[in-house]
């Protein structure tokens, strides 16, 4: 049983892992829109980090949404979700919801592809096949693992879970991104969350995507397009060289 005084010490480690992250982030060692989470999410809210890797998003949006809230991380890779799990129980974060899974437009098992260069695991570069009509940008590996994934989808977790609000939902997963939407249509329509996607061709084009496609489909529903230029979400027209991660909006984050 977790004693009082006990709760009370892991609050600083769980603040100060997030703090650490946003830190980084201003010294650009790590993505910089996580300085601008707080525009974003609330306490209380419920947020989605799919492709949580290591955590880097994760912490800095359960130190947003408090106790009351929650944050449903998706880790499908071994090793990823194992270190992500310890670094939850170390800093006490008991709002984030870990699944070692991936998420897409359907429900069931998929093979997910790890490459590997010098013996070592590229997990940044993990996809999963669904869908692949091409190799995306050839680089050169060594070998592939082809590991076998549960996948679940947005929507079919927010029904198990009993969700119901979703305020946000990060997404990177190296070109499925269109597919993970694909199961959140009845979560887009209803939330209308706020939605920070990595966006790229090189990716994209692994499933015959194209990311004037992708952010095209979200303004045509009605969202906005920024991005985090000079320490504020900026709207942008198009999808460009100068960054990776757009954020998509209804709401007015910039005027924030």
């Amino acid at each position: 049983m977790i004693t009082r005084q006990q709760h009370r010490a892991a609050a600083p480690s769980r603040i100060g892992l997030a703090r650490a992250l946003r830190g980084s982030a201003a010294l650009g060692l790590a993505e910089p829109e996580l300085r601008g989470l707080d525009q974003l999410v609330r306490p209380g809210d419920v947020c989605f980090d799919i492709g949580a890797g290591y955590g880097m998003y994760t912490f800095p949006l359960a130190e947003l949404v408090g106790r009351s809230g929650q944050v449903h991380s998706f880790e499908p890779l071994p090793v990823p979700h194992r270190i992500l799990s310890r670094l939850r129980a170390a800093a006490g974060a008991d709002q984030v919801r870990l699944h070692h899974a991936a998420l897409g437009p359907r429900a069931g098992d998929q093979e997910l592809t790890l490459p590997y260069r010098f013996g070592l695991p590229i997990h940044g570069w993990a996809h999963l096949r669904s869908g692949q009509v091409g190799p995306g940008r050839r680089i050169s590996f060594s070998s592939t693992r082809t590991l076998i994934t549960p996948v679940s989808t947005v929507d079919d977790v927010c029904r198990e879970q009993r969700i119901g609000r979703v305020r946000f939902l990060k997404i990177d997963v190296e070109g499925f991104e269109p597919s993970v939407l694909a199961g959140a249509e009845r979560i887009l329509e209803r939330d209308r969350p706020s939605l920070l996607l990595e966006i790229e061709d090189r990716h994209l084009i692994r499933y015959g995507r194209t990311a004037a496609e992708v952010a095209g489909s979200l303004t045509a529903r009605g969202y906005g397009m920024f991005a985090w230029r000079s320490g504020r979400w900026t709207p942008v027209a198009e999808v460009t060289t100068a960054g990776r991660n757009y954020l998509f909006s209804t709401e007015a984050v910039a005027a924030r």
